[in-house]
């Protein structure tokens, strides 16, 4: 997994990128990375709870081998089964299965390999539009602010752009500005993938938001790290 470790050298890059696309365009450009966009917690208890569960459906497809354990507590004899020391049984044993998967899940990194991709496409999503409405959203006079956004654990970006950029630019004008960036993140280059990304977005606005006279800096160019 990609670790949040950006180098002074590789923040200047990405600052220096947004710069220089901000002077051909009125449109305000925001970079943020973070190492994830969720803690994945709620997915680790349901694999434990799932894992626990699962003792219990084993006890019913295999029952003489639970009963085959009990009998090693009386010495290998065990004329009838008591219901008491077979819950006690299963009791422990979910007990332990469920302890076992969230320590096995404490790792980041092992959350992300078990975790469904659509749940990490909505997690990210969801943070990068939290970002997008604190550091962009009708943050310029003119609406114009867009929001590059990557969260790293779960190889997913985000490009989210206010209304005035939304309601005359396709979102698929943006797919070789992310094509781009992932191309960057593949290659475990993620500044030169930001960098290069804010170039391409930058080619898009001049197109529909052309650098004015009247233009100011609203929102800072600095790579914003979380």
């Amino acid at each position: 997994m990609a670790l949040l470790n950006f180098t002074p050298e590789q923040q200047a890059q990405v600052t220096n990128a947004v710069a220089e696309a901000e002077r051909t365009t009125d449109g305000e450009i925001v970079t943020i990375v973070t190492q994830s966009s969720d803690a994945y917690h709620d997915v680790m208890l349901h694999w434990a709870v799932a894992a626990m569960l699962l003792v219990a459906g084993l006890y019913a497809l295999f029952p003489t081998q639970v009963e085959a354990k009990l009998a090693l507590f009386h010495g290998g004899w065990l004329a009838k089964v008591e219901i008491a020391e077979v819950l006690v049984l299963l009791m422990a044993a979910q007990a332990i299965i469920f302890l076992a998967v969230r320590l096995l899940l404490a790792p980041l990194r092992l959350r992300m390999l078990v975790t469904p991709g659509r749940t990490k496409t909505r997690r990210v999503r969801r943070r990068a539009l939290q970002f997008f409405k604190a550091s962009a959203e009708k943050r310029t006079q003119g609406r114009v602010g867009i929001l590059l956004y990557v969260s790293l654990a779960e190889h997913r970006a985000e490009i989210i752009a206010d209304e005035a950029i939304h309601s005359q630019v396709a979102p698929e004008r943006w797919g070789e500005a992310m094509a781009v960036l992932v191309d960057g993140l593949k290659r475990g280059k993620a500044a030169d993938g930001m960098a290069g990304a804010v170039g391409r977005i930058a080619l898009v606005l001049a197109e529909t938001f052309p650098k004015t006279a009247a233009d100011v800096n609203e929102l800072p160019d600095r790579l914003i790290e979380l």
